[in-house]
Parts: structure tokens; sequence; C-alpha cells
């Protein structure tokens, strides 16, 4: 148990859909269909994440989840979908829209209504932006969730910064709530094609797509048009941003951008946009030198990729690392998520 004078929260923790249990949120129409056999009701990874795998992680109900919070000393936990962000790799758009708001009535009905250590983000069906909107709405308007999530992938493969995703933006920052731009699937993201193995894929399956997303979102002027949107980049680490603040200034001051009010590593340095990190990361006391220490979110990441014991090491290795100052520890595991989550 760790003891601090100030609430752990888990800035990114992970519900795992049951499809037969998410299936009941469904419309009446897709739940009594006679003759229709049992589909996925999420599109599964082209390399099969998490299927021929070995079976490590727990499919964790609001009990477990809330005995792991007391278990680890968090007071709090932030939770995003596991094979709900494949929501982004529905093509058929009605279905997409459905699903979203099944997931959404499922996660709150639940978890959020469970205890209120059980914060939810929005899943939002990403090639509808009319119902995402109406969507987000419900959701932090009626339902009480702390923000939303956009899959970083999808098909066909969009990037966050075109203006057709304004009006999520907009009505996020009305909501003052905030978007999450989350790593997942593979999808058709074609930087995998030529690589053979899943662990080549593995290591880059989260940090290009939201690579790609934040330079987007700069290039667009998405920041500009809406100062006061929160962003989180998240699953990915932060060792990539200090590479992409340099990378993008290079270029853009090489081919031009008259149209932007700041630098492009000025927008990552906002106060308003935050990552994530890994307990080992090498490069975080970099990080937390170039970008401050108010931008970053601790994630547990529960109960992704490994058995439940093995998630308990990762606080007390944190405060044991000696490069990271206690100020800066309160700031990571308390003050930052809640100023990003307004919770």
């Amino acid at each position: 148990m760790i003891n601090v004078d100030y609430p752990i929260i888990d800035g990114d923790g992970h519900v795992v859909e049951p499809d037969k249990e998410m299936a009941e949120y469904l419309p009446e129409r897709f739940r009594r269909m006679p003759g229709n056999r049992e589909y996925s009701l999420f599109p599964q990874d082209a390399w099969a994440f998490g299927v021929v795998d070995p079976h490590k992680q727990d499919v964790p109900d609001a009990a477990m989840w809330l005995s792991f919070l007391d278990e680890a000393g968090i007071s709090a936990t932030v939770l995003y979908p596991s094979n709900a962000a494949a929501v982004g790799m529905v093509r058929r758009v009605e279905w997409s829209v459905d699903l979203a708001r099944a997931y959404n009535d499922w996660l709150h009905d639940k978890f959020m209504r469970q205890s209120e250590r059980l914060l939810g983000v929005a899943l939002l069906p990403v090639h509808d932006v009319g119902a995402c909107v109406t969507e987000l709405r419900r959701c932090v308007g009626e339902l009480g969730f702390v923000g939303a999530i956009l899959p970083s992938i999808s098909s066909p493969l969009m990037a966050y910064g075109n203006p057709e995703f304004d009006p999520i933006y907009a009505t996020a920052a009305e909501l003052d709530t905030m978007i999450a731009v989350h790593g997942g699937f593979v999808g058709a993201h074609n930087f995998a094609d030529p690589l053979r193995t899943y662990r080549e894929v593995r290591a880059l399956k989260h940090v290009i797509p939201l690579m790609s997303h934040a330079t987007s979102m700069i290039s667009q002027g998405v920041f500009d048009r809406y100062p006061n949107l929160r962003v989180a980049y998240l699953e990915a680490g932060c060792g990539w941003v200090p590479y992409l603040m340099d990378v993008l200034d290079e270029q853009f001051e090489r081919k031009g951008a008259g149209d932007l009010k700041r630098k492009p590593s000025e927008y990552l340095m906002d106060p308003n946009v935050y990552f994530s990190f890994e307990i080992e990361e090498r490069t975080l006391p970099f990080f937390i030198q170039l970008l401050g220490d108010e931008k970053l979110v601790w994630p547990s990441d529960y109960p992704h990729e490994r058995v439940r014991a093995e998630f308990f090491s990762d606080l007390p290795e944190f405060f044991a690392r000696e490069d990271v100052s206690a100020d800066s520890k309160r700031r990571i595991l308390s003050e930052n998520p809640k100023r990003l989550y307004r919770i």
C-alpha cells in the first residue's frame, strides 16, 4: 500500500467488453433477429491481437476493479475501452453509432453507477460527426462522463486535425470536457505492412498513429481554433514528444507555417495538452525538464497484457525513482488527472 497524503488517480484504466453482456444494450432490432448466428460486435485487429497471444488479463467487473484500486492504493480510475476501441474500423456507419451508444450505456450501468471511483470516457462513432456531438452531449451532460475518446485508428484512415471534426472540439470546449486520442488497434495503418512479427508491430502500433494525429491537429489549426480544448494523447508513453517538437519546428519552418499562431512545439507544450507515460521510461526526467511536470498522467493500463499481481509493483517502482521529484510525483499522480478530467 502506498502511503501518501493525496489521492492517486489512475488516468487510463480499461474495461474488457463481453459481447453477450454488451449486446443487451443494443437496440431491440439487433437482439431479436431469428436465425442470425453470433458474430463479434467489434472487428478484430488484422494481427489477431489478444486472440493468439497467451491469455493473461482479467475481465474485471466493477467489484474486481474496486478491489484492484483498494489493493493498489488508488483512489479512482478513468476507464477506457478495449475491444470497443475498434469502433473506428466499423465501416457501416449506422452500426458504429448504435455500437458506441450501447457501449456507453453498458459502461455507465455496469461501472459508473456502481461507484463514483469508476469514471468513464465516452466512445465516439468517428465516422458520423453529428452522432459524435449528440453522444458527447448525452454522455457528459446526462450521464456524468468525464471526457470522450477518439480511437487512434479508423478505416478509412482519418486525421483528427481535419476541419470536419471541429463540431466535436467545439462541443467539448463548450462542455468543458476533455478529448482523448487513444492508441488501440493497428487496423489498416500501413506502417505495419513491411513488418513481419507482432512484436515489431506492437512496439510501434500506438506511437505512430498518435504522432500522426498530433501533427495533423497542430498543422490544421485545431488548437488555434479551440484554445481552451483539453486533449490527451494516451497509450504511447511520452518519449516521442520531444522528438516531434524538434522535427515539426524544423519542417514547418522550412515549409512555411505562417497560418499558425505559434511554433508547433509550443502547441505540444500548451498546458491543455496532456500525455501519459510508462513507469520505466528513461526519458521521463528529460520530458519533465523540457515540458514540465503538469502535462503528464499515470496510466495503470489494468487489466491489459499482464496478470493482476504484476500491476502492483508499478507505483512502488515509480515512487522509488530518484530522478523524479516528490512534487512532480504528486502532480502526475493526483493534481494533473484532476485538472484534465475535471474531477
